[in-house]
């Protein structure tokens, strides 16, 4: 039977305090200068500040510490829950003292030395509160976090066949074939010209797409490759324009991230367009990320019949490749359509 998280916290928090504080109430049960009943009380007031302070502890812990990854603030945060949390637990302790005097038959004088142990007990107890707790937690995430890793993967796997079958898309082969073939007619060396554009494309279509990463400056060949070709049937209502950083030109990126957000705006922007529209791809360099803007005339649709394995794909593949650094999201403004990626650098 699976146990919840809460469940099993609290069965772990009772034996924690609790296994500890009833086998040290036993070993003081045979000393002749304790009572029955103050040992009993002892007991009882130890386990209870254990699991009200260590609970507080988590509470704060669970609302400022993302358990993903730390930094100087997530550090201080835990140091400052650890503080508070050792110091509600000490209070409690300090009862245990006058309690002692009170119950027992053969009363002790308070020293210093008694509550500085009591202190130094308390920060102890809870500090290995703390690191247990920190332990399993970072242990269940790190588990978490490698499931959903292969699941992406898997989920990456079968929409890598998809885009794969997207870049050799038939009607675009057979619509550029055709065009070539009405080309040739009025012009033989354009038409050999687009012919290896055509190959190119192909070529890297097969060979990039099992490979993680590419410099920008094969990504941009193959993006004019596709352009081209798409203006033989668009002729001027495509118009391309780019403004690219060179100092980027040898910056790595996933292959075909590019031409599927240049493919996606033909298809779903200026193909809609009777008088065609402006297609402008930017790439620039902000607080050590890579920008890619890909921007086409048109308004965004939910259309169901819209295939978005395109953009899918570029989402998963992302999140594979870059967790949570990278970004990809599609708006509308003025009717234009811009896409963005960012990437670390």
């Amino acid at each position: 039977m699976k146990i919840s998280n809460s469940i099993l916290f609290w069965i772990l928090q009772a034996l924690g305090w609790g296994a500890p504080t009833i086998i040290n109430a036993y070993a003081k049960s045979n000393s002749p200068d304790l009572n029955g009943f103050y040992i009993i009380a002892e007991t009882t007031l130890i386990i209870f500040a254990g699991i009200v302070s260590s609970s507080l502890l988590r509470v704060f812990l669970k609302r400022k510490i993302s358990f993903i990854k730390f930094n100087k603030k997530e550090w201080g945060s835990i140091l400052m829950g650890y503080f508070g949390a050792s110091t509600l637990y000490v209070s409690f302790l300090f009862f245990a003292i006058p309690l002692n005097n009170a119950i027992n038959v053969t009363p002790k004088p308070i020293s210093m030395l008694s509550y500085i142990s009591s202190i130094i007990n308390g920060f102890l107890f809870m500090l290995f509160w703390l690191i247990l707790y920190l332990s399993i937690k970072l242990t269940r995430q790190y588990r978490t976090n490698q499931i959903k890793s292969l699941q992406l993967e898997t989920e990456l796997k079968d929409s890598e066949l998809n885009t794969l079958k997207g870049q050799i898309n038939p009607h675009f082969m057979f619509n550029s074939l055709n065009n070539i073939r009405g080309l040739m007619l009025e012009d033989v060396e354009k038409s050999r010209d687009m012919i290896t554009r055509l190959s190119e494309m192909l070529r890297y279509s097969l060979t990039k797409n099992k490979i993680d990463t590419i410099v920008l400056k094969e990504e941009l060949e193959m993006v004019d490759n596709y352009i081209e070709l798409s203006k033989i049937q668009f002729e001027d209502r495509l118009r391309f324009s780019s403004q690219v950083d060179e100092k980027l030109l040898n910056v790595e990126i996933p292959p075909m991230i590019i031409q599927m957000l240049v493919e996606n705006a033909i298809k779903h922007g200026i193909s809609n367009l009777r008088n065609g529209g402006n297609i402008s791809l930017s790439i620039s360099e902000s607080k050590k990320q890579l920008i890619i803007k890909v921007s086409n005339s048109g308004v965004l649709t939910e259309s169901k019949s819209t295939t978005k394995v395109g953009l899918d794909n570029i989402k998963k593949r992302l999140a594979l490749l870059y967790k949570d650094e990278a970004s990809f999201f599609l708006k509308a403004e003025d009717n234009t359509v811009i896409a963005t990626i960012k990437l670390p650098l």
